[in-house]
């Protein structure tokens, strides 16, 4: 009888060719935050690669608020929501984010992994059809997976190769990323809602990347296109990114909502986030609407950065967003420009395969709108150093 495959030595072997092929991920404990600073194995850096893009992970209002929660309500809500975890704490943030968002409803998950895969095992079954953009975060295609449905993509950013996906007449869910998180950019999401409106299919938008960023007060990629609850059914973001916090959120129609407290695996059988993070993530939400100096400031931000990417011949990729990728292709080339850039008193991040395809590993370069015109400077300098007699 042929031995069965040890399954731990198995994956020990994939792990030793990801480290010969230079992919291996390392952790490395940050033993302190200050702002746009941290400090990691005894050196202060400044970052580079954080998606606090409202810069309000450490803002003194959050910090009470979770404070002032915590002294009231304790730290872990100690159950599901269904059963004794849903806090007043968490019903707030619902309606607040709800309104924000123009939407009926919202609904809380832990984190935007388990909202994506919770939501489309919900509202997908084996042989529905579900639509993606290649770019796509890896917990959409998880989650159509999971699913059961027929998943098919499209070139990134390609509403045609979209509409060429549409074949048959099971039912259908299109599903992008409003930002996508390793380029930067943007979705077409007027033309994909038309393209769904046509079809006869729900849209749904991971805006992550967007929401606290984009919109005229925040609101995300979804309401910067113009666009409401009827073109966009289905509307994630997480609380993790420019709030500061951690979970995640879908919202949409009352009967979204009820569908999800009824079917979403991940929502029913987990317990509920803490109360006072709730508390500290309503704080944030109301910092991210009332000051849109924010926004602006890291508009400006962005557009000194590129400008002077630009006059520096820098390979930036083209985004409009707080997501800035620096395109070097090969893997060594990545790790080299950001160990560098390390031993310059900077923290930025080589992201590799599988994260990019192969040929685009890249420097991920991100900017908060705590981060000084001058931290902008140094960080091009730098930048001109670590690449000087590479080719563009």
């Amino acid at each position: 009888m042929t031995p069965r495959p040890d399954l731990l030595a198995r994956l020990a072997s994939h792990t030793q060719q990801r480290a010969q092929a230079g992919l291996r991920r390392q952790l490395h404990a940050i033993e302190r935050a200050d702002g746009v600073w941290i400090e990691r194995e005894g050196r202060r850096l400044l970052s580079f690669c954080s998606n606090d893009y409202l810069g309000l992970a450490q803002h003194p209002a959050l910090v009470a608020a979770l404070k002032r929660a915590a002294d009231e309500d304790g730290v872990g809500s100690g159950s599901a929501h269904l059963i004794a975890g849903h806090r007043a704490a968490h019903a707030v943030l619902e309606e607040a984010l709800a309104e924000w968002t123009g939407r009926e409803r919202a609904l809380l998950f832990s984190t935007g992994y388990m909202a994506n895969l919770g939501t489309m095992q919900a509202l997908l079954r084996r042989g529905d059809l579900c639509v993606q953009d290649k770019l796509n975060h890896a917990c959409l295609l998880d989650g159509a997976q999971l699913a059961g449905a027929t998943l098919r993509r499209y070139p990134h950013a390609d509403v045609e190769g979209a509409a060429r996906q549409f074949v048959g007449e099971a039912a259908a869910l299109l599903a992008t990323d409003g930002v996508f998180s390793m380029d930067g950019d943007i979705a077409p999401l007027h033309e994909l809602s038309a393209l769904c409106r046509r079809e006869g299919a729900a849209l749904m938008v991971d805006d992550a990347h967007g929401l606290g960023v984009l919109g005229a007060r925040g609101e995300g990629s979804v309401a910067a296109a113009g666009l409401g609850q009827d073109e966009v059914p289905v509307l994630m973001a997480t609380l993790g990114k420019a709030l500061g916090g951690c979970g995640a959120f879908v919202a949409g129609s009352a009967e979204l909502v009820d569908g999800l407290v009824q079917s979403a695996r991940t929502y029913i059988y987990t317990t509920a986030m803490p109360p006072a993070l709730a508390a500290a993530t309503l704080a944030a939400v109301r910092l991210a609407q009332a000051e849109g100096w924010r926004r602006d400031r890291l508009r400006i931000l962005i557009d000194r950065f590129r400008h002077g990417a630009a006059q520096l011949g820098l390979p930036l990729m083209p985004s409009p967003t707080a997501i800035q990728p620096l395109l070097l292709g090969d893997t060594q080339a990545a790790l080299d420009a950001a160990g560098a850039l390390e031993r310059q008193g900077f923290l930025v991040t080589a992201i590799r395969p599988p994260t990019v395809p192969q040929g685009k590993a890249r420097l991920r370069i991100t900017l908060s709108a705590i981060h000084e015109e001058a931290d902008v400077d140094r960080l091009l300098e730098a930048l001109s150093r670590s690449l000087a007699g590479r080719p563009v």
